[in-house]
């Protein structure tokens, strides 16, 4: 069941309007003011809000405004309800961030299908879109915008041979990097020399965007391990689509969190993990990343000299350790390739 906050200062207007949304099948809580509304919102997490703009205390800009800057609300779809019907009201709402707008007074069925269309398109956005065909795709998807379509359509691709250096780090970023096919691997260097591989992207992966997001320049290099197709989507057209676009700006939000989380998660195992259970570690991550996840059985192409730097320990012990998994019947090596005898069973010793 889906949770709408309903904030509206009018009693009258508030009631009737979580009646019908209630009779539709919704959980609603309400909120009488902005202020409550927006403390409502954040405890909550409600899956959609609609918020009245003209009410005391705190408008409804304030709360678009107070929600859309906060990481766990700002995904959330935001339809208001005005009164007023003046360009200007919808240009100001629709430029903080808004999803939709509704006139009181409203019919019935343009709140409900208003409502339904928002949760729709909330439920794509939340499905893989790591893993898609192609950038233009994944535009259209996100809000099904021709222009964007179009615009999409017309990035470069281009074909990378391997071993090439996409960027490098302590370089400033120009480019949103989208996979098409192939394989990129980021790396940090030591004072050493020593290589220390921060991350895999395969097909559908985007590369590049978090040190767009800071205005910073890398903190790794990018390098194709095999030949690549690499679409380039210029700097300022991925701002300005951001900018226009708020279902795809919470998007890259989300996957740069996964990314944070995903590299503290690897600092903590480097810390405490043996080279055993990180090797299995990087092995399952490593199939979940392959178009054959879905199977039991598995084989990985990948050199020893990499899987060593992902699991941050030396090729000598690494390739001890690969021995051991085989005289154990865990793996099957020929070559580059390293066949998982069964992911099910690699996870129970994980666990």
């Amino acid at each position: 069941q889906k949770t709408l906050l309903l904030i509206e200062d009018n009693l009258e207007v508030r009631e009737n309007t979580a009646e019908i949304l209630e009779l539709a099948g919704y959980e609603v809580l309400t909120a009488e003011n902005g202020k409550i509304g927006v403390a409502i919102a954040q405890e909550k997490i409600p899956n959609l809000i609609i918020c009245d703009i003209m009410m005391p205390e705190l408008d409804g800009y304030g709360v678009l405004h107070i929600l859309s800057r906060q990481a766990k609300t700002a995904g959330i779809p935001f339809i208001f309800l005005t009164a007023k019907a003046e360009k200007n009201d919808f240009r100001k709402g629709m430029n903080l961030g808004a999803d939709d707008y509704l006139t009181k007074p409203f019919e019935e069925f343009d709140l409900l299908d208003t409502i339904a269309q928002r949760l729709q398109k909330v439920e794509l956005l939340q499905q893989n879109f790591e893993k898609v065909e192609g950038v233009s795709e994944f535009f259209s998807l996100a809000k099904g915008d021709k222009a964007l379509q179009e615009l999409a359509e017309q990035y470069e691709t281009r074909d990378y041979r391997a071993k090439y250096l996409l960027f490098l780090e302590d370089s400033y970023p120009k480019y949103l990097y989208f996979l098409n096919e192939g394989t990129i691997k980021t790396y940090r260097t030591n004072e050493m020399g020593k290589e220390l591989i921060t991350n895999l992207y395969h097909k559908g992966d985007f590369i590049g965007y978090t040190a767009l997001f800071e205005g910073k320049p890398y903190q790794e290099t990018a390098m194709a391990i095999d030949d690549c197709k690499i679409t380039q989507v210029p700097k300022q057209d991925f701002f300005a689509i951001l900018s226009k676009n708020r279902d795809i700006a919470h998007r890259f939000i989300k996957l740069m969190a996964n990314s944070i989380e995903e590299k503290e998660q690897r600092l903590l195992q480097l810390a405490y993990d043996s080279v055993q259970q990180r090797l299995i570690t990087v092995l399952l991550n490593c199939c979940q990343q392959s178009e054959d996840a879905d199977k039991d059985r598995i084989s990985l192409d990948i050199s020893r000299e990499d899987l060593a730097n992902l699991v941050g320990t030396s090729k000598e012990t690494l390739i001890r350790t690969l021995s051991d998994f085989k005289k154990e019947g865990l793996i099957v090596t020929k070559g580059r390739y390293i066949t998982i005898v069964s992911q099910k069973m690699f996870r129970k010793i994980k666990n």
